[in-house]
């Protein structure tokens, strides 16, 4: 039986679909189960429901956005718990190998020496930057993409790609014992191409001025140093690196990336 971990969030969600679709034996494990559904009660924070008892694998979908110190605790009691209960293979979905400069990267880096210090086997599966994200962060206004990701590639994956690619590793563990993918894509994209795509301006802004912005936008403490990062680290050629491992999971060519970010620009506009 495999249990896939934040399954009410987009990537967790489609890789327990993929499980699902392909006949495995899957249960979501969610904070928020659906009434009536047979959904598991998983909250990082609260080590009384990771219960993993039963389960041969464990599809660990990291615990998101947040300071080190919570995000750290949060997998910390997943893998203690994996490793109480008998987790026989525990799959963790990472950061990019080239993503340490990241401003969220340090959590995922201490969370894979954990696991692979831990009694447990294991696959780490080291996402690039989603496609629909990288869209989402050029965040288009009046015809103009202003998004300080200057004029170097970024090696951008679509998210079904990755759920995909997991689904696949969790379907047969045995074949992906104790270890590492990078998971980016096969090209790199830069924020022009997906500007002209989608008939747009580019005019990458100062990641100065592009701070300020955030900072007044009302997000958390911790999210602009953060956005920034991704912004710098894109910019200054740092996530540009391609790979044959997502391509080598699928058993195919991985889905061109650039259309989905344009299709996401798009839909940014129209709103």
């Amino acid at each position: 039986m495999i249990l896939v971990t934040g399954a009410s969030g987009q990537l967790g969600r489609a890789i327990v679909e993929r499980l699902a679709g392909a006949s495995q034996p899957v249960i979501a494990g969610t904070r928020r189960p659906a009434d009536g559904s047979e959904q598991r009660h998983v909250d990082f924070d609260d080590p009384s429901s990771l219960d993993f008892t039963g389960f041969a694998t464990v599809v660990m979908v990291s615990a998101g956005y947040e300071e080190d110190d919570v995000v750290i605790d949060r997998h910390e009691n997943v893998v203690a718990a994996a490793e109480r209960d008998g987790v026989q293979h525990l799959i963790y979905t990472s950061v990019a190998t080239d993503g340490d400069h990241l401003g969220f990267a340090l959590a995922h880096r201490w969370t894979e020496r954990r696991i692979q210090g831990s009694t447990l086997r294991w696959t780490i599966l080291r996402n690039g930057l989603y496609a629909e994200l990288f869209g989402s962060l050029l965040a288009p206004s009046q015809g103009v993409i202003t998004a300080p990701f200057g004029s170097a590639g970024v090696a951008v994956v679509t998210r079904a790609d990755l759920a995909e690619a997991a689904a696949n590793v969790a379907a047969a563990p045995d074949r992906h014992i104790n270890r590492v993918y990078d998971l980016v894509g096969s090209h790199a994209i830069t924020a022009g191409q997906v500007a002209e795509g989608a008939s747009l301006l580019y005019r990458p802004a100062s990641l100065g001025s592009h701070r300020a912005a955030l900072e007044e936008s009302g997000l958390l403490p911790f999210q602009p140093a953060m956005l920034l990062s991704t912004y710098s680290s894109g910019a200054h050629g740092f996530l540009s690196r391609t790979s044959s491992d997502l391509g080598d999971l699928l058993g195919r060519t991985p889905t061109d990336p650039e259309p989905v970010a344009v299709r996401i620009v798009e839909q940014l506009t129209a709103a």
